[in-house]
């Protein structure tokens, strides 16, 4: 598949890795020469240095025969004409376009990206993505990741393992007899940094983080399970009151348990505005890494405190005072994964990445077969794929235990018809169903020829 990626951040340049990884013809364009010189040197990329929307620069790097364009940008309006562009002067099939201003993603405006308009297949909200990961962390406050799959009828939940956890030194294929009606699978373990797939004779040990798919249903007993203690979420403090935390305000005033929240947010212009539009939330003026406002916001007596500034430092800085102050779960959101292992030493639960999250968005709409969702786990190292079975797949009508998945590749859940199922041996995969993966990288290819690739599917 030939793919022009334009904007060579750290969105653009994470999806190339990925997919020249995979054997694509990647080609990066970006007005910043040192961006295009970093992705050509350090992945197997062609690079074109000139502004993405601009049709001669389009055509410099190939538009004529690409099968695909990425437009993700730091400008929503760059984006959007270069969709327009690949499709009215190169006929490009498929545009997909990451857009930040909320303005252009209110649905009474959802006809402007129509073929006749802005012809763009897919929109890509950071912000959005963003909320809905917080959102997911706040589900499961004891888990330092989650996502949902097959409809909300699946989780993948990322826990830490403690001195404490109850099935230490335990192996993985015991859980099964002990805990027989548990629709639970571990699917993943970090151990001193290593990512791998564990075999039904692995352990887990203190310090191990592990990953788990588990049925909606069973994710409160998992969390006991695992030695960790299930806490309702009924006090909250958001620290940024910008486009995500106004949108996680919104979305727990909806909830019908109620969550008292109080917003911290130091723009006088976004805090008035989001006094306005929340109805039963506190919005307090002021900066975050004051003491003394977050002792007026209640941050001691709070069940989770969600930093969501656009400043890493002040987030991560913010949550340690949450804490110090009292708080037992506390969430940052760090753009710079550089940042991301000091979490654990300073004592933050959880941390969001937006460029992963809007990386699992537009992976999802890549992806070979008929993928309906892709998350991204850590650096790049695995991917969880939740895809639906074709009856050209060669792993339709065989039974998991004869399917020859790669050692990287475990699955973590199925959907019959209706009905989430925990993946057994001896479970048929039938065309239709719903399957949900964990692989690591590079394993990635092979579990696309076993979903068998169509090009109708893109």
């Amino acid at each position: 598949m030939k793919v022009i990626i334009c904007g060579a951040g750290q969105v653009g340049w994470q999806i190339a890795r990925h997919l020249s990884g995979e054997r694509n013809d990647v080609t990066i364009v970006d007005n910043n020469p040192d961006l295009v010189r970093r992705a050509t040197d350090s992945l197997d990329v062609q690079g074109i240095s000139g502004f993405a929307s601009y049709p001669d620069v389009l055509d410099r790097a190939g538009a004529r025969d690409a099968d695909m364009i990425i437009a993700a940008t730091f400008s929503d309006e760059v984006n959007m004409v270069t969709c327009q562009v690949a499709h009215s002067v190169f006929s490009v099939p498929r545009k997909i376009a990451r857009l930040r201003s909320q303005s252009y993603l209110q649905a009474i405006y959802s006809d402007l990206y129509r073929r006749e308009h802005l012809p763009i297949d897919v929109v890509i909200s950071p912000e959005k993505e963003v909320a809905e990961a917080a959102l997911q962390r706040l589900s499961a406050p004891v888990a330092f990741d989650t996502e949902k799959f097959l409809d909300g009828g699946a989780q993948l939940i990322g826990l830490s393992i403690d001195d404490d956890c109850p099935i230490i030194n335990t192996p993985l294929r015991q859980l099964t007899d002990l805990f027989s009606t548990l629709r639970a699978v571990v699917v993943g373990i970090r151990r001193e940094g290593t990512l791998f797939a564990p075999e039904s004779a692995d352990q887990l040990f203190p310090g191990d983080s592990c990953y788990v798919t588990v049925h909606s249903e069973d994710v409160r007993r998992t969390l006991e399970i695992f030695g960790k203690q299930v806490r309702k979420l009924e006090r909250m403090v958001i620290v940024g009151g910008g486009n995500v935390g106004l949108s996680v305000a919104r979305q727990l005033e909806k909830r019908t348990e109620r969550v008292r929240a109080k917003v911290i947010e130091r723009n006088r212009k976004n805090a008035e505005f989001a006094a306005e539009e929340l109805e039963r939330t506190i919005v307090l003026h002021g900066d975050g890494l004051d003491q003394s406002l977050l002792t007026e916001a209640g941050v001691e007596r709070a069940d989770a405190a969600l930093c969501v500034t656009d400043d890493d430092k002040v987030n991560m800085l913010t949550a340690v005072r949450a804490k110090a102050a009292g708080c037992p779960m506390v969430i940052a959101l760090i753009n710079d994964p550089t940042l991301v292992p000091l979490m654990e030493p300073l004592g933050i639960d959880a941390y969001i990445n937006p460029r992963s999250t809007t990386v699992s968005s537009i992976l999802r709409h890549i992806r070979h077969g008929k993928v309906r969702m892709v998350y991204s786990i850590g650096d790049a190292e695995a991917e969880v794929i939740e895809a639906e079975v074709l009856s050209t797949s060669p792993i339709s009508g065989a039974l998991i235990r004869d399917i020859d998945f790669p050692e990287g590749v475990l699955v973590g859940a199925v959907r019959k018809g209706d009905m989430v199922v925990k993946p057994t041996g001896s479970l048929r995969i039938d065309e239709g169903d719903q399957i949900v993966l964990f692989c690591l990288s590079n394993d990635v290819p092979e579990v696309e020829r076993l979903l068998q690739v169509s090009i109708d599917f893109f």
